[in-house]
């Protein structure tokens, strides 16, 4: 099985690796890959270009086994949308259980993402959950889709709609841009030598 954790890594935190290597353990997977958006089109522009945030992506995870930083949105034009990503890998990788893993606020939000509902021909969906965090009550879509044996995950490529809880690291991105701006450390909130590139390039500085 594949793993697609997505997101726009402005910067990568350890909040995205601790939920990327606890689902890749829980899961058993093979692989992997996280696939950092170059034009998000449910979210404001990120503040840092796309090359740069892979590059900071690769240093995050250069010693971590099976961890993969895929540039495939950043190479393609137009706007980020997954339905187009999990498309590319499934001609890719047309044998493999490829499982989209998103959070909790993105999946109460997924009937906005373009071409929704096609994610499910082409992945498994797991919603990856935190204590506290509210699940909009499933329709029937969902309902049908859900299952709660990873046993289908693996001998089904795709169709499946998943919860798994993980460890709640409350680090935003977010956060740390405003840290930075303000001249304070961000230390431990993220990799040093994601830091370190960050105070090569003077990254969100004000």
């Amino acid at each position: 099985m594949i793993g697609i954790f997505g997101g726009t890594f402005d910067p990568v935190h350890y909040g995205h690796l601790r939920a990327a290597l606890e689902a890749k353990e829980y899961f058993g997977l093979d692989e992997i890959r996280l696939i950092p958006s170059a034009k998000p089109p449910h979210r404001d522009t990120p503040q840092v270009p796309a090359a740069m945030r892979l590059d900071m992506l690769k240093l995050a995870i250069e010693h971590q086994p099976g961890f993969i930083a895929d540039n495939r949105e950043i190479e393609r034009t137009g706007a980020s949308y997954m339905v187009v990503t999990l498309e590319s890998l499934r001609s890719e990788f047309p044998g493999k259980s490829l499982l989209l893993f998103i959070g909790t606020d993105a999946f109460n939000n997924l009937a906005s993402w373009y071409q929704w509902e096609k994610l499910f021909d082409l992945a498994h969906v797991v919603v990856l959950t935190r204590p506290n965090s509210l699940v909009k009550p499933l329709d029937k879509f969902y309902a049908e889709k859900q299952t709660q044996q990873t046993r289908q995950l693996r001998e089904q490529l795709a169709g499946k709609l998943y919860f798994q809880a993980i460890t709640q690291l409350d680090i935003s991105a977010t956060a740390i841009r405003t840290l930075i701006a303000q001249g304070k450390n961000p230390r431990y909130l993220l990799p040093d030598a994601v830091i370190t590139y960050i105070n090569e390039h003077r990254l969100y500085k004000s």
